[in-house]
């Protein structure tokens, strides 16, 4: 791909990830997504066009509404620097319509990792997204062929569910929440069977490191600590994707 479409996908990634931010914000409160004009979440004034760019208005206000001065959310910047990075890595590696579902899909497993990261929240209508989405690659020629995608979506679901089911089983304690096995299943969609131990063990390895960090840190996680394991999937997800189709794994 040329330089503008890598630019291109850029920018688009920071517009949809300014969208997924405000929905990490709206969504968990009940507020809806697209009604209503964006607010400061402090002094409640209307924000304007000009403090609505993507990245661009965050850098120039120093991350401070113009109005009250109070902080803004580091984590809206977070998402949009994010999206706009995997927007223009997707094109920088594929052509476009394998570099489009490649974005897409890792602007869904964002939004996943950070409402499970802030919220323990995996929403079944996004996990839904993933998986609808996952089946309509492999149907338009791009992923895996459909029987191989249904095998990985029901093997990725059916895993996690049982792992759950033992864990509740022998602890008397939910240890998994259904929301990972869903995205586990509409992961497989995307990805097949044969990815699927690797993704679980990336994913294992980012909470054992996020652990250890902790620890370092002063802050070592208790027995009954929780661990955002959705939102280590989805993020062992993305580059197990784009080793597929660079025929790394």
């Amino acid at each position: 791909m040329s330089i503008s479409f890598i630019i291109a996908g850029c920018m688009v990634g920071s517009t949809i990830g300014s969208f997924l931010a405000t929905l990490l914000i709206r969504w968990p409160k009940g507020q809806s997504v697209t009604a209503g004009r964006s607010s400061c979440d402090t002094c409640g004034r209307q924000l304007r066009v000009l403090d609505l760019v993507p990245i661009l208005s965050h850098l120039l206000l120093s991350g401070k509404c113009r109005t009250c001065g109070k902080p803004i959310a580091q984590d809206h910047l977070a998402i949009e620097l994010l999206a706009a990075l995997m927007g223009g890595l997707s094109f920088a590696l594929f052509d476009l319509l394998l570099a489009l579902a490649t974005a897409i899909l890792g602007w869904l497993l964002l939004i996943l990792a950070a409402l499970d990261a802030k919220h323990f929240w995996l929403p079944n209508q996004l996990t839904g997204a993933l998986f609808i989405a996952g089946v309509g690659t492999t149907a338009s020629g791009l992923g895996l062929d459909l029987a191989t995608a249904l095998i990985g979506a029901v093997g990725g679901f059916m895993f996690l569910w049982i792992v759950a089911l033992l864990y509740q089983r022998v602890r008397h304690q939910d240890g998994l929440g259904g929301g990972d096995a869903k995205l586990f299943g509409a992961i497989g969609a995307w990805v097949g069977w044969w990815p699927l131990p690797y993704i679980l063990l990336a994913a294992a390895g980012l909470g054992l490191t996020a652990a250890f960090v902790l620890k370092l840190a002063g802050r070592p996680m208790k027995r009954m600590d929780k661990m955002p394991f959705g939102a280590l999937l989805a993020l062992a997800a993305w580059p197990a994707w784009i080793a597929l189709q660079l025929g790394l794994i």
